[in-house]
Parts: C-alpha cells; sequence; structure tokens
C-alpha cells in the first residue's frame, strides 16, 4: 500500500499548495459574479473529471438558492444577456467548453475560466479567470526528455493525467461554497432544505 500512501500525501500536499497560492482579487472577483448571477441563470460546463467536479459544484448553488444548471443536461435552458457560465478547464483548450464559452460571449452572459493556464484559448476569451495550480494533460512531459529529468532530479507526479487540477478544483469550490453561505447568510440547515428528498 505504499503507492496509495505517497499518492494521497502528494494529492494532500497539492491541495495546501494550490490553495495557499491563490489570488484573492481573482476569487473575490468571482464571488462578486456569482452574487451579482444570484437571480439571472448560471450555467457550468466541464468535459470529463472536470465535469464531475463542475457537477458536485452546480449542486451546492442549487442547494444555495442559486438558479444553476450543468451545460449539456436535457433541462438546460436558453442563456441571455447578463446570465453566467462558468467554463472548468485545466488545459484551457477543452473543445467544447471553448465553444460553449465563445457561444456565452455571443449571447452576452459574462463568462468565467476556472483553469491552470489563464494564458490558454479559454483565458483568452473569458471576462475573468480564476488560476487553480494543477498539473494537466497539457503539462505530460514528452517521452524523449524523460533522461534528462531523471538527471536534473525531477520526477513526474504519481497522479495521473490531470488528477491535480481537478482536485484542487474540488477542494476550492466547495471552500468557495462556505464562503457563498457567509455572505448569504445561509446555514447548513437552509442547504438541507433543498438537497434531494426524492433518492
Amino acid at each position: 500500500m505504499k503507492w496509495l500512501k505517497a499518492a494521497s500525501e502528494e494529492i494532500i500536499s497539492g491541495i495546501k499548495h494550490s490553495i495557499e497560492e491563490l489570488d484573492i482579487k481573482e476569487v473575490g472577483q468571482l464571488v462578486e459574479l456569482l452574487l451579482k448571477a444570484k437571480d439571472k441563470k448560471i450555467f457550468i460546463v466541464g468535459m470529463g473529471r472536470s465535469g464531475f467536479v463542475g457537477r458536485a459544484f452546480a449542486l451546492r448553488l442549487m442547494n444555495l438558492g442559486f438558479n444553476v444548471y450543468f451545460l449539456g443536461e436535457t433541462i438546460t435552458p436558453a442563456a441571455g444577456k447578463k446570465d453566467l457560465l462558468i467554463a472548468i478547464s485545466g488545459t484551457g483548450s477543452t473543445k467544447l467548453v471553448l465553444t460553449a464559452g465563445t457561444a456565452a460571449k455571443e449571447i452576452g452572459a459574462a463568462v468565467v475560466a476556472i483553469t491552470s493556464f489563464p494564458e490558454s484559448p479559454l483565458g483568452d476569451i473569458v471576462d475573468h479567470v480564476v488560476t487553480i495550480k494543477g498539473r494537466t494533460k497539457i503539462g505530460w512531459p514528452k517521452e524523449e526528455d524523460y533522461l534528462a529529468r531523471q538527471l536534473v532530479g525531477e520526477r513526474e507526479p504519481l497522479t495521473p493525467l490531470g488528477s491535480i487540477f481537478e482536485n484542487n478544483c474540488m477542494v476550492f469550490l466547495d471552500g468557495l461554497v462556505v464562503e457563498l453561505m457567509h455572505r448569504l447568510g445561509r446555514t447548513e440547515e437552509d442547504l438541507k432544505r433543498r438537497h434531494a428528498t426524492l433518492e
């Protein structure tokens, strides 16, 4: 079980480092955009594991009383001006996320990117970026560089593919929900009242 323990320690350390590295101004602006969109529609988009993170965030926003939808679900309504799209992509280059961001901008909605790469195709088209540190597919090493990396003491993270970004993003968004709870004066009991009962 040495790999499980080592990977878990690496994940915890990565999350701690990511939260310490947050740009508070970026986060503060995201909070303001969310509060401003409280009576509008909020859309969340993400693919793969980023999509799972996005769905978890959408659930909590719904519990807080926001009018929120995960893009791609059949019950997703039309977006309009002054609505908000939150696009989650570690690489900032996921095609379907880019398409959604571009479409939202054309409609007149505000678009926020949550990514490890603010200088990316997604970062270039959005109104606001929140940078979450993490290894993503864009940073995968080239095989021919392996020996050189070993000689200078670099090693690959134990967690595969984009997991570091998604873990960091999940913790960040869960923390953001608590910030929103306090700003809105909500309690856990308020959230429970909106939680699913048909389970």
